[in-house]
């Protein structure tokens, strides 16, 4: 988030913290993006905060309530307040607990033991959310008008849209699709004292849980059970793809995201084996 609509967005999550009796002396900038997640002091919350119209924060509350009530691994709302959005100065705002990390990163295999009882949770629930080919059709999109992405130059354009045309019509039907996280990255997954914990369900989707996978370093995937392999290289090669395009969208505001948009581009014309996306960022966001 650039300025000053950075400014503009912490104001805005201080004055709704404040207003329902939370105090704030200190806020801390813990990742700004297309949104923004604030640490509030000495409340100990934390805030998201996106522009109205260009998030889905009602969706990610009514997502967070229904799954921590199945017992899913997903960090909870702020218990003082009501569990809903407020919208102040433009902004879409939502509170929830601040945890406190305790590692760095989360080991393989309590990773994948989160993964896997979050889509057990996540199956019983249902949900009206997009499907995960409709991501995929939004990528697209950004490839195809060249308004969208203007910096992308003709030869890559040409290049990515195939790419992401041929892996939408192999991935689609197939797999058993369900209820999923969307991007569960390492930038996604909290060390907290509760253990690991899913963050960020504004792309939850529904897909084969291989989708889901191919976000996560490879030791998460090979400690996950029942994966049919053979869908999950094809994920992965499409997920590269996505977060490909998304990087070269106008007004992407993925730090050092041009870079990024090269990478991996550079990582699809090499072919395969398919790194994970997790294996080489902890941040990807999405549209």
């Amino acid at each position: 988030m650039e300025q000053p609509d950075l400014a503009r967005a912490i104001d805005a999550a201080r004055a709704t913290a404040v207003s329902l009796g939370l105090r704030v002396d200190d806020v801390t900038v813990l990742y700004s993006s297309n949104k923004l997640a604030l640490r509030l002091e000495p409340c100990g919350v934390m805030a998201r905060v996106a522009p109205v119209g260009q998030e889905v924060a009602q969706l990610e509350v009514d997502l967070a309530r229904r799954l921590a009530r199945a017992g899913a691994p997903v960090a909870a709302l702020e218990p003082r307040v009501d569990p809903r959005v407020r919208v102040r100065d433009g902004f879409a705002v939502t509170l929830w607990v601040y945890y406190a990390p305790t590692a760095p990163v989360v080991a393989p295999g309590p990773y994948a033991r989160a993964l896997e009882r979050l889509h057990a949770a996540m199956r019983d629930v249902d949900s009206a959310v997009p499907r995960f080919t409709d991501r995929i059709a939004e990528a697209e999109r950004v490839v195809a008008v060249p308004e969208l992405s203007p910096e992308l130059p003709d030869d890559e354009r040409a290049f990515l849209g195939g790419r992401l045309r041929r892996l939408h019509d192999e991935v689609s039907g197939t797999g058993r699709e369900q209820l999923l996280h969307g991007e569960p990255h390492p930038g996604n997954l909290l060390s907290t004292r509760e253990g690991p914990l899913f963050v960020d369900l504004e792309t939850c989707c529904r897909g084969p849980v291989e989708f889901d996978v191919a976000h996560a370093p490879a030791e998460v995937a090979a400690a996950y059970p029942g994966i049919d392999h053979a869908l999950l290289d094809r994920c992965r090669e499409l997920v590269l793809a996505m977060v490909a395009a998304w990087r070269w969208e106008r007004g992407d505001q993925f730090p050092d995201g041009r870079r990024h948009g090269e990478q991996l581009l550079r990582l699809l014309r090499a072919g395969a084996p398919w790194p994970a996306l997790g294996a080489l960022t902890a941040g990807p966001d999405g549209p």
